[in-house]
């Protein structure tokens, strides 16, 4: 079974999935109140941010949460997508392998609805690369197998080429590099701050 192919992100596809409003997966809305949470959480734990990377970031629409709550702080996007690199400029790249020139990690990198798209083999590599990319906060967005199980995922406007990956497959792949704060938040293990029990999933 192969990954995505980069021809699948191509301008129709965003029009369905972003652009229009019957079909879109995400507005600038729900990106606000998501960028809001996981941000103050961030700055609730004291988490510096100067350097932050956006791997597949799509239209951008973290962009401006990142300006809001790290002002200052550089954003870097990246896309798998041609076509978007070329309409909004962003580095291309895939999250399975994608580095900077500079070779430093980030203080937050954000990876939200990327990996399902990618067949077992290229999943363990890209949450390897995240994990390497990642020196402070990792924000991971991917549905599971488990929500379709619980019929808690809308399959009309979900695209059906999605792999189906058990939750701890993703788990599994994170924890030698970070620790899982939930809501999708995870922090590096590299990164030296005091975490009470409670806050840890799994302590």
């Amino acid at each position: 079974m192969q990954s995505a192919s980069g021809e699948w992100f191509d301008e129709a596809y965003y029009q369905r999935f972003y652009f229009d409003k019957k079909t879109s997966v995400i507005d600038p809305e729900h990106a606000r109140r998501l960028g809001t949470f996981v941000c103050s959480y961030l700055a609730y734990l004291r988490v510096p941010v100067h350097r932050v990377l956006d791997v597949g970031c799509g239209i951008g629409l973290w962009r401006d949460a990142v300006q809001q709550h790290f002002p200052g702080a550089s954003y870097q996007g990246v896309e798998f997508s041609r076509y978007l690199c070329e309409r909004y400029g962003w580095a291309q790249g895939s999250v399975v392998d994608w580095q900077p020139a500079d070779g430093q990690p980030f203080d937050l990198v954000i990876c939200q609805g990327v990996l399902p798209y990618l067949n077992p083999a290229d999943l363990k590599k890209a949450l390897a690369n995240l994990g390497r990319l990642t020196r402070g906060g990792l924000y991971i967005e991917a549905v599971a197998r488990e929500d379709y199980e619980r019929d808690i995922i809308d399959e009309e406007l979900t695209d059906p080429r999605l792999y189906r990956h058990r939750a701890e497959l993703y788990r599994r792949g994170l924890q030698p590099f970070c620790k899982e704060l939930g809501g999708g938040v995870w922090l590096s293990r590299q990164a030296e701050l005091p975490l009470f029990e409670l806050e840890c999933l799994g302590g």
